[in-house]
């Protein structure tokens, strides 16, 4: 405790209440923090060590498909994933916007005046729900909500726009209000047709609260997910950029933030944007250009995000366009980079849409708040797209389609530090942490592990004795997503509330290549 100026002011340590401390990034985290190996933030400085990338595995079949069987569905041509999954009690919870064919004529007056811009024969939204015990087989239960031709048998949510054309939830644990417990964001047009935003809340994910205006008034955006970090809430989302001199960058992910999810600021920020090409006949005007399509779909790991995005192929011609995934990481919600620049992590060939017999449509992947951990696997829930070029004489409205795909890895395991073809040995820094008061465990996700070593130093890399030479922590098993370290002389409680650096040796043991996915820092005191 100090005394300033009269006022009493009392000074708690960085590291207590099982908080985890990132200085270099004011993060703070409770319980556990993760260093991703394809986080540069969390390990930037490496020897002999490259960057070996995941290749995503892909489930077979669709899990969720448009429900083809009746004309009048609200879902009959399409389940978008521009949507959101939940995992909670055992349960799988999902959000999606639909399409159909043709107006829904049991609009509200009000509803009609707002959509009388839209003349396609696809009608967008509203919002469905779907749900499933394995995250594989999803049922569409029926809400009567909506009463959509003539029918409220159906799973849409009633929502106070008709025309919807995304939707992503999340479920907000750190939220005290438990009538807001689930926060939506969709996106909604204004007057005329411009994309933009509506918020919404509820208690059970199923009955809504919807804000009664847009969030940003008149700003453009096309969201790809909403997602909580560092007390802040962020909406990814797309819009066209300006860049320098003025000239315009296209399709680009920007964020936009609120500290309450009722008011937005007004300044949104880059998060993410491919690098402008030189050459004039890939310029937006001329339409042949990679974008990046509807912002980054990304999901928060206490101090660290990851997320996809859209590589949008553009052309002149659109039904040309493809698109396909790529990986980025975050540690601040704002700017997103890629850990290998350019990289297609999930290409669409490697999880195309089903197809039109005689058709050759291309795949468009879309992401949303479709990432999350459940147990010893990573989920990744993305969007095929169809992308039907309606120009075409021989093309016709159910050839447009989009159902919900699923590709998996191991837990955490996004991409590994691993050695230098031919190298034998090497080594990598963290980022400086504040460790928790009650002490703390370190766990690594890796193969190979028992040819790994970690030492532990303060902030300005100075080794301390205790834990560090022979006196490293080392590996208690020689692979898995959760092997233990072990130190010979101390314990980390020793350590708590000082700010320290890890150093992480990896050496070449066996046959098996070393691979070092995450390593973990486990509160003792959460």
């Amino acid at each position: 405790m100090i005394l300033t100026c009269g006022v009493t002011v009392v000074m708690l340590s960085a590291g207590l209440l099982g908080q985890i401390v990132f200085p270099a990034t004011g993060i703070t985290t409770k319980g556990q923090a993760m260093l991703l190996a394809i986080d540069d933030a969390s390990l930037p400085l490496k020897r002999n060590l490259c960057y070996y990338l995941t290749k995503p595995t892909v489930h077979p079949e669709p899990v969720l498909l448009p429900s083809r069987d009746n004309p009048h569905a609200v879902d009959y041509l399409g389940c978008h994933f521009y949507g959101g999954v939940v995992h909670e009690g055992g349960k799988y919870r999902m959000w999606y916007y639909p399409v159909s064919l043709g107006r829904n004529p049991d609009i509200s007056p009000e509803q009609k005046k707002a959509s009388d811009f839209w003349t396609a024969q696809l009608w967008l939204g509203t919002v469905c729900y779907a749900e499933s015990q394995d995250g594989i087989h999803w049922t569409k239960p029926n809400l009567g909500q909506l009463l959509f031709k003539g029918n409220r048998d159906n799973n849409a949510l009633d929502m106070p726009d008709a025309l919807i054309e995304g939707v992503h939830v999340i479920r907000d644990v750190e939220e005290p209000d438990t009538n807001r417990r689930y926060k939506m964001v969709m996106n909604v047009f204004l007057p005329g047709g411009m994309p933009t935003i509506r918020t919404a809340t509820s208690a059970d994910g199923i009955h809504w609260n919807a804000a009664k205006q847009t969030a940003l008034g008149g700003d453009f955006i096309e969201e790809s997910s909403i997602y909580r970090f560092n007390d802040l809430y962020f909406v990814n989302g797309q819009t066209f950029a300006v860049g320098n001199n003025g000239r315009r960058l296209g399709r680009s992910c920007y964020v936009r933030v609120s500290t309450d999810f009722d008011h937005w600021l007004p300044e949104p920020a880059e998060s993410f944007v491919l690098p402008d090409p030189a050459d004039a006949g890939k310029t937006v005007e001329h339409g042949r250009r990679d974008e990046t399509h509807i912002g980054v779909g990304a999901a928060p790991f206490g101090n660290v995000l990851v997320g996809i995005y859209c590589i949008w192929h553009n052309d002149d011609d659109f039904g040309k366009i493809s698109g396909d995934f790529g990986l980025v990481v975050s540690n601040d919600g704002v700017r997103f980079r890629e850990p290998v620049k350019g990289y297609r992590w999930l290409t669409a060939q490697d999880s195309a849409v089903t197809p039109v017999p005689g058709q050759d449509y291309p795949t468009i992947l879309c992401q949303g708040n479709g990432i999350l951990n459940v147990g010893n696997e990573t989920r990744i829930y993305h969007g095929r797209w169809r992308n039907v070029n309606y120009s075409r004489r021989d093309a016709k409205p159910e050839d447009y389609y989009a159902e919900v795909a699923l590709a998996t890895i191991p837990r955490d395991r996004w991409g590994a530090l691993g050695l230098f073809p031919g190298q034998a040995e090497g080594s990598m820094w963290s980022c400086p942490m504040t460790l928790p008061e009650g002490g703390c465990d370190i766990v690594l996700n890796a193969d190979g592990a028992n040819g790994m070593r970690v030492e532990v130093a303060d902030e300005r890399f100075i080794p301390i004795a205790d834990f560090s030479g022979d006196a490293s922590g080392a590996a208690a098993a020689a692979d898995g997503l959760d092997v233990a370290v072990r130190w010979p002389k101390g314990d980390l409680k020793m350590l708590g509330g000082k700010t320290v650096r890890l150093r992480v040796h990896v050496r070449k043991t066996g046959a098996v290549e070393p691979r070092l996915y995450a390593i973990y820092l486990s509160s003792r005191g959460r």
